[in-house]
């Protein structure tokens, strides 16, 4: 193939993942999970391909943000009465319940105090009380001298390996205690002594954080639950467990957080009517300028349907005005300033209708991302005035404590005591599944609902590339076809056959194979020996290939780190989710497209081959086209099922239809495929390896 016509993809493709605390993973965290991956097949090429819309999906995704952000910001300066405002907000209050629910019974907390630390003038309590039943929430209570009930702020930690040992936040926990509040500070799941898969060495197999909130959070969308939920349910708890101390008064209930605990303050104010004030801080910001600014965020800070619903950072705090919020933002932060402040004067817009334009103020430091101490002073004083507390807002000199004296486990890890995220998603695994066993299914259209798959496909348009030379293809010449499947999303078919072709495929043959890549059709056609085995079989059939958006040509080329796991197929399958679909839901479109397409042109008898990845959204069209008489699947994966009930798993959140496992698994539709001739070639199994 003439090498001009290349646009290589490197194997790093990704972005910077701003939200970490650290810049790379600890050494012994990354060598750690190396050794798991060494044990792993190759899921990535070996050897570059041609990638001609290297960000296709990128600039799809935002002008489909830009449009719903334009209708978004129309809709809120055309609220102009309190009672609109007001219908309003409780409209968002719903939707929200609705993007984070459903939550869980409350159970008892059965909250004990490990130890005490007095100070001169607080002490400090190392808690521990249960969100769910056995799932342990490790937490440290500043209380002041005082003996009359004081205002109380729940502490959300963000980012950091240590929680909530963090300096700083320590420091806004002893700065507020100091000035008479009681603060709960707690550790976020996978942080501090919360890891989920800990270590000997107190470390994380998966990566302390981000790589677990991302590894569980991708694994529990399958059964239809959402890390968001997860956290702000443990924040809710935590409300819970203040409400029952006898020091707090209940008239006075904030909440405040940096980063990742500015996500948990946002998403609890949406959450929870017993807050009174809230700081979110370096968290507030747009959609739009996250996805334009290609910032990757991990699973909490996304939760599913939020777009679909007309959602935006707006509605976390929109949700609960008129009551006081401060925005913490600061100039040199990765979350856009630009969006704070655009969020902020429809903030502005919407409180001014309530008579308390004065309620929602914004501080912006000039500082890189982080709580400083000009941020937490700002605080101080919001809440300061909001609760009546007399006092200097200024922040006195901190003793930050040793990590050891704030432990609520001996060892430094709840482990075996407590129950794990993953645990409790087993068992909902397996509650699903008697659920499944015991239910009438009609495949199709169960299939057709998760993936929302319209009635209607209509044929696309295509265009005719020049052609290329062939590189050792299973044939010698190539026609290039680029189909618009939908607006700014083309999907290249390769057509290969003994005779050269510049123009619109002839309509004299009707019998076709259609491949469909794992990574690559450019790559795979050149090396996968299934093909010229099968082709050997029945050769007068055409080949085609095609890639799916995200894959192959389309594949992107935007940076992301390689912290993250498999890069952009979480990044835009996270996107996808969000907009109430998923990235192998629109693979499904894809597909069925290039078939209706392949239908057009005469072919009504197509064996479907597909590898790997691929064969996720090969076996929904297989289910779903008539057309389709034979199906081949290599690498296939066993079932969602496996996964879900997984210690561990290495498939990527692109291939996951969320809440796939409240209705069908994969052995369901290869059940199904047997009149279709289905073969099943060296199957993978949860860790993408074969059994």
């Amino acid at each position: 193939m003439k090498k001009n016509r290349r646009s290589f993809l490197r194997n790093t493709t990704g972005m910077s993942l701003g939200i970490l605390a650290h810049k790379a993973m600890p050494g012994d965290i990354k060598d750690g999970f190396q050794t798991i991956e060494r044990e792993l097949p190759s899921v990535l090429p070996a050897q570059p391909f041609v990638n001609r819309f290297p960000r296709m999906l990128q600039d799809y995704y935002v002008n489909i943000f830009k449009e719903k952000e334009n209708q978004h910001t129309s809709r809120i300066y055309n609220l102009t009465t309190k009672a609109e405002a007001l219908d309003y907000c409780r409209e968002v209050s719903e939707k929200i319940r609705e993007c984070l629910g459903p939550l869980p019974e409350k159970v008892p907390l059965n909250a004990v105090t490990v130890r005490t630390v007095k100070r001169p003038d607080y002490r400090i309590e190392n808690v521990m009380f249960e969100s769910r039943p056995g799932f342990k929430v490790t937490a440290n209570l500043y209380l002041p001298g005082t003996t009359s009930k004081a205002p109380a702020v729940l502490g959300t930690c963000g980012h950091t390996d240590d929680g909530k040992f963090h300096k700083v936040y320590q420091s806004f926990a002893q700065g507020l205690v100091r000035k008479g509040y009681v603060v709960l500070l707690f550790d976020p799941i996978g942080q501090g002594e919360r890891l989920q898969y800990p270590t000997d060495g107190l470390n994380s197999e998966i990566g302390i954080g981000v790589r677990e909130h991302i590894y569980n959070g991708c694994q529990m969308l399958l059964s239809g639950e959402s890390m968001s939920s997860w956290f702000v349910w443990d924040c809710m708890a935590g409300i819970d467990y203040l409400l029952t101390r006898p020091e707090v008064d209940q008239n006075h209930i904030g909440v405040t957080g940096n980063s990742g605990g500015g996500t948990q303050s946002a998403l609890l104010c949406g959450m929870d009517d017993r807050l009174t004030m809230a700081a979110p801080s370096c968290y507030i910001t747009s959609t739009r300028r996250n996805l334009e600014n290609e910032l990757v965020q991990d699973s909490e800070q996304c939760p599913p349907n939020m777009l679909e619903k007309g959602l935006d950072h707006f509605d976390f705090i929109a949700a609960m005005a008129p009551k006081p919020v401060i925005l913490l933002s600061q100039e040199k932060d990765f979350f856009d300033v630009r969006g704070t402040e655009e969020t902020y004067k429809k903030l502005q817009h919407l409180y001014a209708l309530f008579g308390a334009k004065d309620n929602i103020q914004l501080f912006t430091g000039d500082r890189d991302h982080g709580y400083h101490q000009p941020a937490r002073e700002a605080m101080y004083g919001f809440f300061n005035k909001v609760t009546g507390v007399y006092g200097d807002f200024r922040e006195a000199d901190l003793t930050i404590e040793d990590g050891k004296a704030l432990q609520c486990t001996e060892s430094g890890q709840l482990g075996t005591t407590s129950k794990t995220v993953r645990g409790i998603m087993q068992q909902n695994a397996a509650r699903l599944a008697r659920a499944r066993a015991q239910t009438n299914l009609d495949l199709a259209r169960s299939i057709k609902n998760l993936l929302k798959v319209p009635d209607f496909i209509p044929v696309p348009s295509y265009r005719i590339l020049r052609n290329t030379e062939n590189a050792q293809y299973p044939r010698p010449e190539v026609a290039n076809y680029l189909l618009e499947v939908e607006s700014n999303i083309y999907i290249p078919v390769y057509r290969l056959s003994k005779e050269a072709l510049y123009s619109r495929p002839p309509k004299d043959q009707k019998k076709a194979i259609l491949y469909v890549p794992h990574l690559s059709g450019d790559m795979e056609l050149q090396e996968e020996s299934i093909i010229r085995s099968k082709l050997s079989e029945d050769s007068d059939r055409i080949l085609y290939s095609c890639d799916l958006r995200g894959s192959g040509e389309s594949a992107s080329g935007v940076y992301i780190s390689d912290y993250i796991l498999f890069t952009s197929e979480y990044f835009y399958g996270t996107i996808a989710n969000m907009l109430g679909n998923s990235l192998v839901a629109k693979k499904t479109f894809d597909l069925l497209s290039v078939i209706h397409w392949l239908e057009s042109i005469g072919h009504d008898d197509i064996y479907l081959i597909s590898k790997g990845w691929g064969t996720i959204p090969a076996t929904f069209a297989s289910v779903l086209s008539a057309t389709i008489s034979r199906v081949t699947l290599k690498n296939a994966l066993s079932s969602f099922d496996a996964i879900a009930k997984a210690d561990k798993y290495h498939w990527p959140l692109s291939c996951f239809p969320p809440g796939i496992l409240q209705h069908f698994d994969l052995p369901d539709c290869y059940d199904y495929l047997q009149n279709k001739k289905l073969e099943l070639i060296e199957p993978w199994n949860e860790m993408g390896g074969q059994y």
